[in-house]
């Protein structure tokens, strides 16, 4: 059991450092930030599936499907070339709701009864947020930050009340991060409105 447990805190560990180069990356508007990412997840599943989070593990699979989807959409975007950073549209902004208001619902049911959660309302609404947060991010909008810290900030105190230290560390760092993303994310937008009001 004991030897199990410390390979259980190494995964965590590496797994982290995986999900800290990612984020890194992400913030720095890196395309390369995805292929972390995957590695981060893959490990993270079996570590949340021993903890059972469930509607984490859901979650992280999302995760994947939208890092492949996110790493081929910032590569090509939608004209065969990289797509920009802009905000949400009017649009953008009620999907992003819509899928905080249906995976929290969807999650809620599931948990409460279909598994052996103890914390259903909790994992249910970080992971309704972060859900919504992918899919801002890998449409490459500013706003994934603000969902994502969201997320983060609920996420932190279920983390340590799972013992799950490593990772509630990360989510701190993964909250600085994502401040720091959004305001670098910003001067960008900036930067590349101004680049096109000299040029025009």
């Amino acid at each position: 059991m004991e030897e199990f447990f410390m390979n259980f805190v190494w995964l965590q560990w590496i797994g982290t450092g995986f999900g800290i180069t990612q984020v890194l990356l992400a913030r720095k508007n890196n395309v390369n930030n995805y292929l972390f990412g995957i590695i981060s997840i893959f490990i993270s599943v079996w570590v949340l599936y021993h903890s059972k989070l469930y509607a984490d593990i859901l979650l992280h699979l999302y995760y994947l499907v939208m890092s492949i989807y996110g790493w081929l959409y910032w590569k090509f975007g939608k004209e065969k070339q990289e797509a920009p950073i802009a905000y949400s549209t009017r649009n953008e902004h009620l999907k992003a709701l819509g899928i905080v208001a249906g995976c929290f619902i969807l999650m809620c049911y599931w948990l409460t009864r279909h598994t052996n959660s103890d914390v259903p309302y909790l994992d249910a609404v970080v992971s309704a947020f972060a859900w919504a947060g992918m899919w801002l991010m890998a449409k490459r909008k500013i706003e994934n930050w603000i969902y994502l810290n969201i997320s983060n900030i609920i996420s932190i105190p279920l983390l340590i009340y799972k013992e799950l230290y490593i990772y509630a560390g990360l989510t701190v760092f993964l909250f600085i991060v994502g401040t720091l993303g959004y305001l670098k994310w910003r001067a960008l937008i900036k930067q590349e409105s101004n680049v096109q009001l000299a040029e025009s």
